[in-house]
């Protein structure tokens, strides 16, 4: 990969660098958490009765959260408008799964690249309402992982068994970044990152586009430890991925999902001290809890009293949340960290410390 061109100006998100040495950022909290609230039917997710564009679907498309840009296109907004509200300076786009590799599910390959570019518009609309001159808002182009992974068999009995190529992820991703930048994305967020060879495919993708288009958009990475044993699904340690995608030379890397914030800080802490980049974390609301509305066991007084611990330590940038948490939870976040310094850190092509 090549992400040599570090001196060519951003063409979109041009103050984040800037901002991210002045204060610690606030991105959104959970899409499918607001989106759960809602209960929607079968029907809704059709966008019945008003849209009959997909009333003769083959197959259930209950639970395609991405579909929902466009058959519940206000829904969508609404909750990007709330996380704004709340004092989100980052949102994502409704495009965690929206590549075709994981709309092949719904039978609906076709529609990413749709999606993406609808999605795009919407959260950048978003911003566009909030933002002042004082805080201006960011909209970024959510690239989740797929169904398919490139690095861990689908079948126990074959190891060396794979269900896609890395060259038909790299395609799929490409798909979903023309989406995201026809729909004028300031960032994309390549997250949630469980097989490092499927992160290799989507920033490759990336470069491509930037290396064909001669545009170039910040990137920001994160990844999921799944348990205890301090490693992602694939294997690696955080220093193993850190040290396997710095080249990358990213915006921000960190974490997200999988784990609270509680869990998360010895990995977080690790990161702060080896990357020479802005560190990002986002954290589950605590544990899954199916007697809470949420789904999650914490409270927006836990979960940002946890986050600003990090904070107070020195060790983010950007901070937010991931699964089981809400508005009131970013809300939480945004005034607790608002009064404390973000991590001073380097950057090879800033060439200078914070």
């Amino acid at each position: 990969m090549l992400f040599k061109d570090l001196s060519q100006p951003y063409t979109r998100g041009q103050a984040l660098p800037g901002l991210l040495r002045q204060r610690i950022l606030i991105l959104d909290g959970a899409m499918g958490t607001m989106i759960q609230q809602y209960k929607f039917s079968e029907e809704d997710y059709r966008g019945l009765p008003g849209n009959p564009r997909f009333l003769n679907h083959p197959g259930d498309l209950k639970g395609n959260n991405e579909l929902l840009v466009l058959t519940q296109p206000e829904i969508i907004s609404k909750i990007h408008e709330e996380y704004l509200e709340a004092g989100a300076d980052i949102i994502e786009t409704n495009t965690f799964g929206a590549t075709s590799v994981a709309q092949d599910d719904y039978k609906m390959p076709g529609l990413a690249l749709e999606m993406n570019e609808v999605s795009a518009r919407l959260a950048k609309a978003a911003c566009a309402k909030y933002s002042t001159p004082d805080k201006p808002r960011f909209a970024a182009g959510a690239i989740g992982p797929t169904p398919k992974t490139a690095s861990i068999s689908p079948d126990v009995n074959d190891p060396g068994a794979r269900n896609i190529t890395f060259d038909a992820l790299r395609t799929s991703y490409r798909e979903q970044i023309e989406g995201l930048f026809a729909g004028g994305v300031d960032l994309f967020l390549v997250e949630t990152i469980f097989d490092t060879l499927n992160a290799k495919a989507a920033l490759f993708a990336l470069d491509e586009f930037f290396e064909e288009t001669g545009e170039r958009l910040p990137v920001m990475i994160s990844g999921t430890v799944t348990d205890a044993s301090g490693r992602i699904l694939s294997g690696q340690t955080v220093e193993a991925f850190w040290n396997s995608l710095r080249h990358i030379k990213p915006l921000t890397f960190g974490l997200n999902c999988a784990l609270g914030a509680a869990l998360m800080r010895p990995y977080i802490a690790e990161l702060a001290r080896i990357c020479n980049v802005a560190v990002s974390c986002y954290p589950n609301a605590g544990l899954p809890n199916p007697m809470s509305d949420t789904g999650f066991d914490e409270t927006p007084e836990i979960t940002s009293s946890l986050v600003d611990g990090f904070a107070k330590d020195g060790l983010v940038n950007l901070v937010g949340g991931c699964c089981g948490t809400t508005p009131e939870h970013i809300r939480a976040i945004a005034n607790a960290v608002s009064k404390r310094k973000p991590r001073a850190f380097y950057r090879e092509d800033a060439g200078a410390v914070a």
